[in-house]
């Protein structure tokens, strides 16, 4: 494990503090959307930003995987691309009440339906069309500042628990106050479910390992670079494994400018 890296602070450096006070780390209230305008708007968003999106069930556990396909905006109607797992097409074309629950930018754009769709199989691929919700949940989450890491100095990390059958192990690749972006080799897909939570997350920080509860909010296997890549957001931090990581955050930050200054 590396030494633990003492910040030193270079003349002119602005000190950052993270703490929930700070004006611009504040979760905003979220707005209830209404209008036609709004709401196909943000269901277009979703589209075009090519968002995951998870699908639950009212009456049941288990979560799904989809997309926005399409947005007609005459027929008031949009299409959410295949559920996976492949089963969730039962409950939806049964009627079923379910909620779909996406992110763009960092917006949570979430809303409820119990109409019926209608399943669509043609060549661009299977999908289910039925209509425009008649209210969105629009919520701007806190802003916290994303880092990216060198490729030469990635951090190792594993994700583990009751709800895995072994551990899987991969890369860290950007990381926030809130959550990380992580690369795993080979296709895991199987293995994860998206909106679980793993009850432990490691990373090899270079001020000591964390160990700390993480969500799955995104995965996605890239077929042409033999890749999978998954979004997690922290789940329940302890006080110390947060400080770790906001200290690691800002490390980066300042890294990222002073390479900027020499470069220019």
């Amino acid at each position: 494990m590396p030494h633990a890296c003492p910040l030193r602070f270079l003349p002119g450096d602005p000190i950052i503090v993270f703490n929930a006070s700070s004006a611009d780390d504040v979760p905003q209230p979220p707005k209830v959307l209404t209008t036609a305008l709004e709401i196909l708007a943000n269901v277009k968003s979703l589209m075009d930003g090519h968002d995951p999106l998870i699908v639950t069930f009212t009456e049941r556990q288990q979560r799904f995987q989809s997309y926005v396909v399409d947005v007609d905006r005459d027929s008031g109607t949009f299409a959410l691309d295949e559920l996976i797992p492949r089963d969730g097409e039962r409950f939806l074309t049964n009627g079923e009440h379910f909620r779909v629950e996406g992110f763009h930018d960092g917006v949570r754009i979430a809303w409820e339906s119990n109409g019926q769709f209608r399943v669509l199989d043609n060549e661009n691929g299977r999908s289910y069309r039925g209509a425009l919700p008649v209210e969105v949940i629009y919520h701007q989450r806190r802003n916290a500042f994303r880092a990216a890491l060198k490729l030469s100095a990635l951090v190792d990390v594993e994700v583990a628990g009751d709800k895995l059958a072994k551990p899987v192990r991969g890369k860290l690749l950007d990381v926030s106050a809130t959550g990380c972006k992580l690369r795993f080799e080979g296709d895991i897909t199987q293995q994860l479910q998206l909106g679980q939570v793993y009850d432990k997350f490691a990373a090899a920080l270079p001020f000591g390992a964390i160990t700390t509860p993480v969500e799955l909010r995104y995965l996605h296997f890239e077929e042409r670079l033999e890749t999978t890549f998954a979004g997690v957001r922290f789940h329940n931090m302890s006080g110390l494994v947060q400080r770790n990581v906001e200290r690691f955050v800002y490390q980066l930050q300042r890294e990222a400018r002073r390479f900027d200054k020499d470069d220019f």
